[in-house]
């Protein structure tokens, strides 16, 4: 193959369009071959419009082709590791903008709109999938929140049925010791994530709870979680809830002031 010094322009867009769209090599690896330098590749393709792939999509380009190895398959971080990282992102999202945010939102619409019909289903089977499981075994959050109550020193029952007036609708998590029932509410409790019909009926379903649980004259304690779990938000959500509960155990709060709501994304 010639230099690509020798080479025509439209022989450098031929090559080019070849080697980086349909081979999906790098500008590095284009320039290796042809003998030239990785930017003045990239300036080329730049020149004649051709998309240049983001750093994200060169990134997944390689592992998919074996050219990187993944950075933590196969790792296994500790739990003040995974704080540290957590703690991390948690402030990167808090410093970003409206607009920035905005912009995110936009990106992820983009990209859902650019899955194929059969990414798109296969995406909402595992996401069904998921929130059956976590009806029957618990929400992360709510198995972060059981596993540091009991820590604790707290005797508790988890996702108990037959509790509320022989109805099917369990509790997430009780204090019995207290008087306190606790809900871990994710999204499809508050927003329209799997359509209106469905938020209609989770709305339902909870007004009914809070009104047989506290008809019964417990405590409700409701964690609406706004964000996407992280152990370092969960960390925060529980240090919140601690706080009440030294409240509530110092004084049992008044039959009008027995309905609580702790919110994941202060």
């Amino acid at each position: 193959m010639n230099n690509y010094a020798d080479l025509n322009e439209q022989q450098k867009i031929n090559l080019i369009k070849k080697l980086y769209e349909e081979e999906k090599k790098s500008f590095i690896e284009i320039a290796k071959q042809l003998n030239t330098y990785s930017n003045k590749v990239r300036r080329d393709a730049i020149k004649y419009n051709i998309k240049i792939r983001d750093k994200s999509e060169a990134q997944k380009n390689a592992l998919k082709n074996g050219k990187h190895c993944h950075p933590t398959k196969g790792k296994t971080r500790t739990e003040t590791e995974k704080m540290k990282i957590g703690n991390g992102v948690m402030k990167s999202w808090e410093k970003l903008t409206p607009e920035q945010l905005q912009n995110r939102k936009i990106t992820a619409k983009n990209n859902w709109d650019n899955l194929t019909e059969e990414e798109r289903q296969h995406i909402q089977k595992k996401a069904n999938e998921a929130v059956r499981k976590t009806s029957k075994v618990g929400s992360k959050l709510e198995k972060f929140i059981a596993n540091e109550l009991i820590k604790n020193g707290h005797k508790i029952q988890f996702h108990q049925e037959q509790f509320l007036s022989n109805t099917k609708l369990q509790i997430d998590i009780m204090i019995p010791s207290m008087n306190v029932a606790i809900e871990i509410d994710g999204p499809s409790h508050f927003a329209p994530v799997w359509g209106s019909d469905s938020l209609k009926r989770n709305v339902k379903y909870d007004q009914k709870k809070t009104g047989l649980i506290l008809g019964k004259g417990l405590v409700l304690i409701r964690i609406k979680q706004n964000m996407d779990y992280s152990t370092s938000r969960a960390r925060l959500v529980y240090n919140k809830l601690q706080e009440l509960l030294k409240s509530i155990n110092n004084k049992f709060p008044s039959i009008d002031n027995r309905n609580f709501q702790i919110e994941d994304n202060e």
